[in-house]
């Protein structure tokens, strides 16, 4: 590896390490406002509390007469026992309650939790919808006692219709139905005998912990949202609460928890939606906890006024959520902030190379070393062109050291007869650094892809049992800073194979000797990357080892059979017995070095004369 080649990494880095600094510093501005708006808001707009819902049925008290003639001038619904109901088909189960006819608990049939336990995405009390009616003041519909019907429809589909009496000719009822293949429910509410514009709805939902490290999972929660102009936004779930107020109409609003979401969604638009959501919760089996706060359009038909949506409840699946064309695929991070274009990359290559593969071969780890062995082959030219730089400049070194030797410690002086030398030549200094440039797209694509796709939850290989967590051969049982508390050998195995290349390559470049520091430049970036993919996925720097083995054969390859340094030699003799045209821009190049030496000996002979 070159001088300019690892400038060209130091530079990356700086640039990746900068942007993350200044991301994180906009962001925590940006929700610091956002909090102080919603606070305000709040003030000005109180909401009423969400009532715990009770999930199993209790005994109510013996009833005294009093009691008795109260419940006589009362609707029924203002009374009753709590139950439970479900709902099921062969993808989700969702549980009700009759005590607000809302939902308590989902569990996702296909899938186990990492300690293969059955799968909630949440469950209990402090999860469901709630809605104010203009009743009594106001009252909850989580208040009132709904009557369920069970039906089964003639399509398959299954539905569950609970009905509220409210009273002197009104009615609220709630119809939920979830078809017989399918992650999405639909929802209709219909009020009888109440005139309303809109229908205020509250969410509240309590994710659990379903994978290996919560760490990890929290890092993973987010809050996705789409506005009926197709813009699309989220923000990053953290400890302290983050939120949203848009009175612009939304057409979803989604909670993302690593690898499974919850979605909701209207045709017609959310009027306006206030969220919040923090990852801090006394329940430490809870990973985040979101509640939003939304207006529900309401169709006028004769007596009575409706309102509909649908709710996604499943996996973070990219083709299950591309197939509803509503844009919740979004939910799969393949990119974001300075680095979002490499969604592009994903989307368009390495994700239709991933799923034709996996459909001939079901073993996720040979899918992972046959993508990296078609990526190699694609960017070999590049990887050749980098490869013959470097014999270029190994081939001229013998020249650069009586060159650094006849001009001395003059480095500016050094620079100008380097180009020179370059030029007559027909060399490009940046010929090791760009083809690098190329592949770093790529590796950056893998690098969000890898992570975000539920296909390698709970797969095993080797010694890792769950490729889309961390392997671990070693737990500390104590954190060591900016490592973690195990070793996984998959991390280990990718920072031994970059030290690797690192050396390979500084063996086979000419080193600056007035620069000896950057002969150990090169090996910084895998030290680094060791603490950092400690807790990354399995898969991820299985990966990225596979990627160093090939790449370490590649060049052994190149080196033996492509490269011949001889027949380089006599090219770069036979260029510089060629007469030189200089560009513009290396023209402008040369006047600026020779404008600077110029002033630098000015300002040198001012000194002296002084």
């Amino acid at each position: 590896m070159d001088r300019n080649q690892v400038i060209g990494f130091v530079l990356l880095a700086l640039l990746l390490v900068g942007y993350i600094s200044y991301n994180q510093y906009n962001e925590k501005t940006y929700f610091a406002q956002k909090r102080t708006d919603s606070i305000a808001y709040a003030k000005a707009h109180p909401q009423p509390v969400i009532d715990t819902l009770s999930i199993k049925a209790a005994p109510t008290a013996a009833d005294d007469s009093a009691t008795m003639a109260l419940r006589k001038l009362q609707p029924s619904s203002y009374f009753g026992e709590a139950q439970e109901v479900k709902l099921a088909n062969s993808k989700v189960t969702v549980t009700f309650n009759t005590k607000g006819a809302t939902p308590v608990a989902a569990q996702l049939n296909e899938y186990k939790t990492y300690t293969k336990q059955p799968f909630y995405l949440f469950k209990g009390a402090g999860n469901g919808f709630n809605t104010i009616l203009p009743l009594d003041n106001s009252r909850a519909s989580n208040s009132l006692y709904f009557t369920p019907v069970l039906r089964d429809e003639p399509n398959g589909d299954k539905t569950i219709d609970f009905t509220a009496d409210l009273g002197a000719g009104k009615k609220m009822e709630v119809i939920y139905t979830l078809p017989a293949n399918d992650y999405m429910m639909r929802c209709s509410i219909a009020l009888t005998g109440i005139t309303e514009s809109a229908l205020p709805l509250s969410w509240q939902m309590q994710a659990l912990h379903t994978e290996k490290d919560m760490t990890t999972e929290r890092m993973g929660t987010q809050v996705y949202y789409r506005f009926m102009d197709k813009d699309n936004d989220y923000f990053t779930v953290r400890n302290d609460e983050k939120s949203i107020n848009k009175t612009a109409a939304m057409s979803w609003l989604g909670f993302r928890k690593q690898y499974f979401s919850t979605v909701l969604i209207s045709d017609e638009g959310f009027i306006k939606t206030e969220d919040k959501a923090f990852s801090r919760a006394a329940d430490s089996n809870i990973v985040a906890v979101n509640t939003a706060d939304l207006q529900l359009p309401l169709k006028t038909n004769g007596t009575t006024q409706t309102a509909s949506f649908k709710w996604y409840i499943g996996p973070n699946d990219y083709r299950t959520l591309k197939a509803y064309n509503l844009d919740l695929d979004n939910m799969v991070p393949l990119g974001n902030g300075l680095f979002s274009f490499v969604k592009y990359i994903s989307k368009w290559i390495l994700i239709p190379i991933f799923y034709f593969l996996c459909s001939f071969i079901s073993s996720y780890p040979l899918i992972i070393i046959l993508m990296t062995l078609l990526l190699r082959f694609v960017l070999s030219f590049f990887t050749y062109k980098s490869y013959l730089s470097a014999a270029k400049m190994r081939v001229l070194k013998p020249e650069l050291d009586e060159l650094r030797a006849r001009v001395g410690n003059d480095q500016q002086k050094m620079s100008m007869e380097q180009m020179k030398l370059y030029k007559s030549a027909g060399v490009n200094p940046l010929g090791g650094c760009l083809p690098m440039l190329v592949q770093l797209p790529i590796l950056l694509s893998l690098y969000y892809m890898i992570p975000s796709f539920i296909e390698f939850r709970q797969k095993s290989f080797l010694w890792a049992e769950d490729l889309s967590a961390y392997d671990s051969i070693w737990n500390f049982h104590v954190n060591i800073p900016f490592y973690g508390d195990h070793m996984s050998l998959f991390t280990l195995l990718m920072t031994a194979s970059s030290l690797f290349i690192a050396l390979f390559n500084r063996n086979n470049t000419p080193q600056d000797p007035n620069n000896p520091a950057l002969k150990y430049m090169p090996y910084f970036m895998p030290i680094i990357f060791l603490g950092m993919f400690n807790r990354m996925a399995a898969a991820l720097t299985f990966y990225y080892t596979v990627s160093n083995l090939l790449s370490i054969a590649q060049q052994v390859i190149i080196q033996k059979y492509f490269i011949n340094e001889k027949a380089i030699h006599a090219q770069l003799q036979e260029n510089r017995a060629k007469p030189v045209v200089a560009s513009k821009w290396q023209q402008k190049l040369e006047e600026a070095q020779k404008m600077q030496m110029d002033k630098a000996k000015s300002n040198q002979q001012r000194i002296n004369k002084k």
